[in-house]
């Protein structure tokens, strides 16, 4: 019977799925997204929020119970670094699952789990910060000294007629 069986056990047992979420894990945190099943992000998600809310308090004891789950100190290092000063004013919610489709071999339903604070596509700096560059040709026959009016400062200033006059006598000359 299945009378309160809270926890997905995934196929698996219960070394194995330890070993497997905190692999997931500590890919989570050094790539900040990472491609699984559903039932996999999901199981993860109970796993690393707790994790993430423990790195919020930078202490000794707090590392070690960190190492302990993840068991990789270049994740660790990462963890308190980098993520924990991006989500230190954040309550929880720290993972997000996006749901991309079926997978083609078996069908099992592929989702992208990713730290929120790290989608630069979701918060509208992707590529609307980048300007883009254009470069444009002036025309060939137009040049700024034959222009009847120059433009200073918002306003329209017009050419002396000596300056027009000037201009044209070197060319008479010839």
């Amino acid at each position: 019977m299945r009378h309160s069986r809270v926890i997905n056990h995934l196929g698996r047992t219960s070394s194995h799925r330890g070993a497997m979420l905190a692999n997931m894990a500590v890919s989570l945190i050094m790539h900040k997204r990472i491609t699984t099943t559903t039932a996999k992000a999901k199981a993860l998600r109970t796993y690393v929020e707790p994790i993430i809310t423990k790195s919020k308090l930078d202490s000794t004891h707090s590392r070690r119970e960190v190492f302990s789950f993840l068991k990789d100190k270049k994740a660790v290092a990462e963890l308190f670094r980098e993520v924990s000063p991006k989500i230190a004013e954040r309550k929880g919610g720290y993972t997000r699952i996006l749901k991309t489709g079926n997978r083609i071999g078996d069908n099992a339903e592929m989702c992208i789990m990713e730290l929120v604070d790290y989608n630069e596509a979701m918060m509208g700096k992707g590529e609307a910060s980048k300007a883009k560059a254009t470069r444009r040709r002036k025309p060939a026959g137009k040049k700024k000294t034959d222009a009847a009016a120059e433009t200073v400062a918002g306003k329209t200033v017009e050419a002396s007629a000596e300056a027009q006059a000037e201009e044209k006598a070197p060319e008479e000359k010839k």
